[in-house]
């Protein structure tokens, strides 16, 4: 007889855990089916260890200025590749080792193996079809394994994985998604990036600050897309300066293979290509739904544009299944499928919640100098019909900043002329995916001009940017 659950969650990444600490909480006897590693990209290939690839570039980078700060370094400041990698796959471990602990605390079953939906209510587990990209960590004891189970709710967190572009394939030698550009046996000497996105702009300024040249091909007219233009064109310059390339309204659409290079065709705007040759290739053009081999098609479960269609409560077309997270669409972002885990948790179990409002996600990119914002921007604002004041503040006036070294960013915040609410908040510049989140609240809680200006920030601190620049978007700047 099939063991029987209140809740099954499929794929144990940031959504599927936090959905099951947050049902077991609740008191619904709960499981989670994992295939291959918990706590999923984001801690295992994505956010965790590629922050920690970036932060011993950081350290690199003061390393190589420390003559500008009153430090005597003795010989070439050089990186050691295994080492910077071996830090970053530890910390992943240890990532993937603390949820193991979380299920363990929160009486949560882990199952091990592929989920496949046979129907509303019922799943069955097999062995993976594909070996796991790392060892696992010890299983804890509440585990099980293959087998046939139920559930009055089945939750769909299986996540996302690189986009292929026909022709320009991934092979894991010469052409990298971000999880070979992660674990490199060598620093290659040059390097072409697919995408100017989160991905693709974060392992373009790790590997330049390591002394990579690097070259990245943007489609769109302007790089990280979603942002606002004025702040992307800063970062681009800021970025320009450390040594990145950039070609912008391109694609690749050909690349050649040589024992141990690339040499892509990049078609321009006007027509011409450009042929360019480099050591390694990353493809980051974005990444794709895991909705294979769920069942889902059987089951009538709704796709839109590859994502499984979902209502404001993570609810699917089918009743009793629901989907967080990446499979769901974007934004593709751990902290969304976060949020989604616990609104669609506590609607199963009765609480009264509300639906995300995905204006309010904020987004954060790890290159340096750093980008994070949240809401809308200048033209998106313009285009939904607000008639808005802009406010600007550059963090080379503000003196915590000039005392780390760092000066050279911008604040930008937008607001309804009419109503003083704070529309969008945009950021370029030290630590700026750290002060993103005062803009959040400032945002959830409805906030206006006359608040921010009420508010008390602390000095000397970066955050001081922040006030400044809404004072600046009625004309009362302090100190610029």
């Amino acid at each position: 007889m099939a063991e029987s659950y209140d809740v099954i969650i499929i794929g144990a990444g940031p959504g599927g855990y936090v959905a099951a600490i947050r049902a077991a909480q609740l008191g619904l006897k709960t499981a989670i089916v994992e295939r291959e590693h918990l706590a999923g990209i984001c801690s295992n290939w994505g956010c965790i260890p590629t922050k920690a690839l970036l932060r011993s570039a950081e350290v690199m980078h003061l390393a190589s200025h420390g003559k500008e700060y009153g430090i005597a370094i003795e010989g070439a400041v050089r990186p050691d590749l295994s080492a910077i990698v071996k830090r970053s796959r530890g910390i992943a471990e240890r990532m993937n080792g603390g949820v193991g602990l979380l299920m363990k605390k929160n009486k949560v079953d882990v199952i091990w193996g592929e989920a496949k939906l046979v129907k509303p209510g019922e799943i069955v587990v097999s062995k993976p079809a594909k070996k796991p990209m790392q060892p696992q960590a010890p299983a804890p004891k509440n585990t099980k394994g293959e087998g046939t189970y139920t559930a009055k709710h089945v939750i769909i967190a299986t996540g996302a994985r690189p986009r292929a572009l026909p022709g320009i394939e991934p092979d894991g030698k010469l052409i990298w998604t971000y999880f070979e550009a992660m674990v490199p046996d060598s620093l290659p000497k040059s390097l072409l990036v697919m995408g100017s996105g989160a991905i693709g702009i974060e392992f373009a300024s790790f590997y330049r600050t390591l002394g990579v040249d690097v070259t990245v091909v943007e489609l769109m007219p302007q790089i990280m897309p979603v942002e606002d233009a004025e702040i992307s064109k800063f970062a681009q310059k800021r970025l320009e300066k450390e040594g990145l390339k950039f070609i912008l309204e391109a694609k690749v659409t050909k690349v050649d293979k040589a024992a141990n290079a690339i040499t892509a065709h990049v078609e321009k705007k006007d027509g011409s290509v450009e042929k360019i040759t480099a050591d390694r290739l990353i493809s980051a053009v974005g990444v794709q739904c895991n909705t294979e081999n769920l069942g889902l098609e059987a089951l009538g479960v709704k796709l839109e544009r590859g994502a499984i269609a979902i209502d404001g409560y993570c609810r699917t077309s089918v009743p009793g299944v629901y989907a967080i997270g990446d499979v769901a669409g974007p934004p593709m972002l751990a902290h969304k499928a976060e949020h989604e885990a616990v609104i669609c948790v506590e609607k199963i179990a009765g609480l009264n919640v509300h639906p995300l409002d995905k204006a309010l996600v904020p987004g954060c990119t790890y290159c340096h100098p750093q980008v994070a914002s949240v809401g809308l921007t200048e033209v998106k604002a313009k285009e939904a019909g607000h008639d808005i004041r802009v406010g600007r503040f550059p963090f080379v006036a503000n003196g915590k900043a000039v005392a780390l070294g760092d000066d050279q960013g911008l604040v930008k915040t937008i607001f309804d002329k009419k109503t003083g609410q704070l529309l969008g908040a945009h950021l370029v510049g030290p630590e700026v995916t750290e002060l993103i989140q005062g803009f959040v609240v400032a945002m959830n809680l409805e906030t206006t001009e006359e608040e921010l200006f009420h508010t008390v920030f602390p000095h000397p601190t970066l955050s001081e940017t922040m006030k400044e620049s809404a004072l600046d978007a009625y004309g009362r700047a302090l100190n610029m």
